[in-house]
């Protein structure tokens, strides 16, 4: 779902009037985080960063928190009904669910973060190359829900073994090891930029330029679009998947 254009117009041409996604172009997903204890004693999530995404939550039950780390160092926020914490891309994330923590989960433009973007703390041999990445984070994908529960909790295992000592070498002054895997991951992405420019221009792009389509229009005293209003509601198009922090109940737009 993206842009609409009016007809066209003598002066103007075809101009975007309205974007039809979600608010700027925003994905929103409903979170049950993970449960299954950790080498370190907590219950979680899988580790990882955005590369070009920031990422929102929305906490609507129970308690736990978001482990963080950046250059800056690690940081733990907590976590309960009503909290909203946000962060940029390059942020390593970390979802720690003390007690049924469920989360509205708000994904910068929408398409991006569904075709890849986000890599997951692996230990660095499994970050040489898109082969053998993506070989250690493929979940089954005609698995039973067993298998498939299986392989999420071995990649999550993984990523929090190399989150552990990402950490380690941080707190201990060390920012060598955080550097190579902001590295690892920028190459392991590489080949997909192009497609990913190609969603964001359909996507986020097109809502900020509908914006200003409609600014222009404004200003001129042309209200046209207002009589192109709509209304949309959807039901999420998938329930329980397994994802990278919890089981996600997924929407199409």
């Amino acid at each position: 779902m993206g842009p609409r254009r009016t007809a066209d117009e003598p002066d103007r041409g075809a101009r975007v009037v309205t974007f039809e996604g979600l608010p700027g172009a925003v994905a929103v997903s409903h979170l049950r985080v993970y449960d299954w204890p950790t080498e370190d004693g907590l219950r979680g999530g899988t580790p990882h960063l955005h590369l070009t995404c920031s990422e929102g939550y929305v906490v609507v039950g129970g308690t736990g928190s978001v482990q963080t780390l950046t250059v800056s160092g690690f940081r733990q926020t907590p976590l309960a009904a009503g909290s909203l914490v946000w962060f940029t891309p390059g942020t390593i994330h970390r979802l720690v669910n003390d007690e049924g923590l469920r989360i509205v989960v708000l994904m910068q433009n929408s398409g991006l973060p569904e075709a890849g973007d986000a890599v997951l703390t692996l230990p660095p041999r499994f970050l040489t190359d898109p082969d053998t990445y993506r070989a250690a984070v493929a979940l089954p994908v005609h698995g039973s829900e067993p298998e498939q529960e299986g392989a999420a909790r071995a990649r999550r295992d993984l990523a929090v073994q190399g989150f552990l000592a990402l950490r380690r070498a941080t707190e201990a002054g060390d920012t060598e090891p955080l550097a190579a895997f902001h590295r690892a991951a920028a190459a392991l992405v590489r080949h997909r930029t192009d497609d990913w420019r190609g969603r964001w221009e359909q996507g986020a792009a097109a809502a900020s330029r509908a914006t200003g389509d409609q600014l222009d229009a404004l200003a001129q005293g042309d209200g046209g679009h207002l009589a192109a209003a709509c209304v949309y509601a959807q039901q999420p198009s998938a329930y329980g998947k397994f994802g990278m922090c919890g089981r996600l109940d997924a929407y199409s737009a």
